[in-house]
Formats: structure tokens, C-alpha cells, sequence
């Protein structure tokens, strides 16, 4: 996953999109980033999905500080089922993250420049 994403879509269509049981409150949000809250869907122990805003990042068990999370964004997708910080939350703790659109960076000469991928 990229640093940086949006979600401005109205919330009733991603309530259709993930056929979850009510509608969410959500506001557009056009520079979503680590540590913020970020809409998610999962599932409940009824099997139903549900929309929750939760703090973007992963903190480990072993963490004593919690401010390890907005450094635990990304996982390679050959190595989360076997890294120890990823191991057990993509086993039992997964969920899908609600974006419509992520931020690349480019150098432009002494400058980056971000652009926008929908």
C-alpha cells in the first residue's frame, strides 16, 4: 500500500459496493495518511461486513511504543505471512482498507511532486 490515499466516495455507494448492512457516515477525504483514522471493511463474527474507522498502521504485540505504527504501513506480499510484525495480524485480524484513489511521488528537480492514481 501506498503513503497516501483518498476516499471521496459517497457513502452510499460503499455501502452497495461491500454489501454492508447500514449506510456509513463518511466525509470525502482527499489526503488520507499513517496514524489517521481510515474507513475499513470487516467481517463480524455474524459474517456480516461492517464499515469501521480505524488508526492507519499496524503496532505489534512486542511494540513498547506505540508510535511504531505509522512506520508498519506496507508488507511485501511474499513475506507477510511469514514476518513476525505481520504473521499473526494477516492471519486473524484482516481487513480491507476503503480507497478510491492513491498518491506516487515523483523528483522533480529539488522538488517532489505527487500524482494522483484513480
Amino acid at each position: 500500500m501506498c503513503g497516501r490515499y483518498t476516499l471521496s466516495t459517497p457513502a452510499d455507494v460503499v455501502a452497495e459496493f461491500y454489501d454492508l448492512a447500514e449506510e456509513p457516515r463518511l466525509k470525502p477525504r482527499y489526503n488520507v495518511a499513517p496514524t489517521q483514522e481510515s474507513a475499513v471493511v470487516r467481517r463480524t463474527r455474524g459474517g456480516r461486513d461492517r464499515l469501521d474507522l480505524l488508526r492507519w498502521g499496524l503496532v505489534p504485540y512486542w511494540a513498547k511504543d506505540p508510535g511504531i505504527g505509522h512506520r508498519m504501513i506496507n508488507a511485501r506480499s511474499e513475506m507477510v505471512a511469514k514476518n513476525g510484525a505481520f504473521k499473526e495480524p494477516f492471519v486473524r485480524r484482516r481487513c480491507l482498507s476503503v480507497a478510491d484513489g492513491f498518491y506516487e511521488w515523483a523528483q522533480i528537480g529539488n522538488r517532489r511532486q505527487p500524482f494522483l492514481f484513480r
